[in-house]
């Protein structure tokens, strides 16, 4: 069974059919952590909302493309490493085991690559070679930068001009710059980097700039064009701003990603989370409560993904409590029919119901996929001896990763 995708783009600031480049293929790219501490509630909130995307276009297309990068170059794993006292190497690789750890309590799906910053730096020399060669991009001090001027459609995805950029944003102000908005693409390494931050360029010893690292990986593993680009709302601007012109202007016959989607931002009990605040939650914190990471996913999922979520004490006791309703729907249904079926019978996508596939492909409209969940849950009840109302029910449960099924 097929169906229509509609999909709300930050590009276009409306909610759009989703057709894609090639027919019954979707290329998805999502920007994934920076691997110097565990994921925090906002990172898992962005990781779950595109494994439930992930899932639906896996329910309505031969095949998906899905890339989720591992940013292991970055200024702030060098800082960590450096307060810690241990190489980088030691921290970004155990930092990815337990990101890893951490996301799949929370049920969610392995990506189809996940490329890391540091296997792919001549990917990311070529693009800025690109750059250079299209007058897109010149060398300073050591630095290679992207010249902002010389892109006309730069603000396009944040709706900004670019005295707006320069006054709303932290961007660093440096003499070697030709504008203030002008964003790194190479710098020089400092001179007690770890060695293993180091690279081999053109320009000289140094790393990459951020932004230059999705634009290499995305184009590697999707081509210069795809179908959809995803992250969290902080993301918009610079970095998948600076993202669509660095590609787009490295390849002049791009448009890089069709869709852009954005989650929205997380607060604890209406505040920004920090470490100031002694607010910070991991995911790692509230599995070492008990706290089950399907009860997590539940609870990140219920409000839509678009808007901010709180994370409050009502709001993970409500998604306990649901969780709770359905299990012992499940378990019941085991003891029903356990003699004959098992788990794995029940969790069938030829069975997911239909209701719950529209509501998502409505722009992911979780709140009205809990209605259609709540709705099947009293089917169950008033059917009590029949089999496929429950089946259904089940399968829709499996559907969404709302069943832990390593419990």
């Amino acid at each position: 069974m097929t169906f229509k995708i509609r999909l709300y783009n930050t590009l276009t600031a409306s909610k759009e059919e989703l057709i894609t480049y090639e027919n019954d293929l979707v290329k998805l790219y999502v920007c994934g952590p920076t691997v110097y501490d565990r994921p925090h509630l906002g990172n898992a909130r962005s990781v779950v909302v595109y494994d439930l995307l992930y899932r639906l276009l896996l329910q309505n297309y031969s095949k998906v493309i899905y890339v989720r990068n591992i940013t292991d170059v970055d200024d702030k794993i060098n800082a960590k490493a450096k307060e810690l006292q241990i190489p980088i190497s030691t921290l970004t690789n155990e930092i990815t085991d337990f990101f890893h750890a951490d996301i799949l309590a929370l049920n969610t799906l392995s990506p189809s690559h996940e490329p890391k910053a540091t296997e792919h730096i001549s990917e990311m020399i070529n693009l800025i070679e690109k750059l250079i060669i299209n007058n897109h991009a010149y060398v300073q001090n050591n630095h290679v930068l992207f010249d902002v001027n010389s892109y006309k459609k730069y603000g396009q995805l944040s709706r900004r001009n670019l005295d707006q950029m320069i006054a709303g944003s932290r961007v660093e102000i440096a003499s070697y710059k030709k504008n203030p908005l002008d964003f790194v693409l190479w710098k020089p390494a400092d001179n007690d980097d770890d060695q293993s931050s180091i690279f081999d360029s053109p320009w000289g010893k140094g790393r990459p700039g951020w932004h230059i690292e999705c634009s290499a990986m995305s184009s590697k593993y999707l081509g210069d064009n795809f179908d959809i680009h995803g992250g969290g709302a902080d993301l918009q601007f610079p970095h998948h701003e600076n993202e669509i012109a660095q590609s787009c202007c490295a390849n002049p016959s791009s448009s890089y990603a069709r869709f852009w989607i954005h989650n929205g931002f997380l607060t604890v009990n209406g505040e920004k989370m920090s470490k100031s605040l002694k607010n910070f939650i991991t995911v790692f914190d509230l599995l070492e409560q008990g706290i089950s990471g399907v009860a997590i996913r539940l609870m990140l999922l219920t409000t839509h993904y678009r808007k901010p979520f709180d994370f409050n004490a009502k709001a993970l006791s409500d998604a306990q409590k649901t969780l709770e309703k359905f299990d012992k729907i499940i378990a019941e249904t085991l003891e029903l029919f356990g003699l004959e079926k098992n788990l794995e019978y029940f969790c069938d996508k030829n069975f997911i119901a239909k209701e719950i596939l529209a509501s998502l492909a409505d722009d992911l409209n979780f709140s009205k996929v809990l209605a259609n969940l709540h709705d099947l849950a009293k089917n169950v009840k008033s059917n009590f001896n029949e089999i496929m109302p429950r089946r259904i029910l089940i399968s829709s449960l499996d559907f969404l990763g709302l069943i832990a099924k390593n419990k």
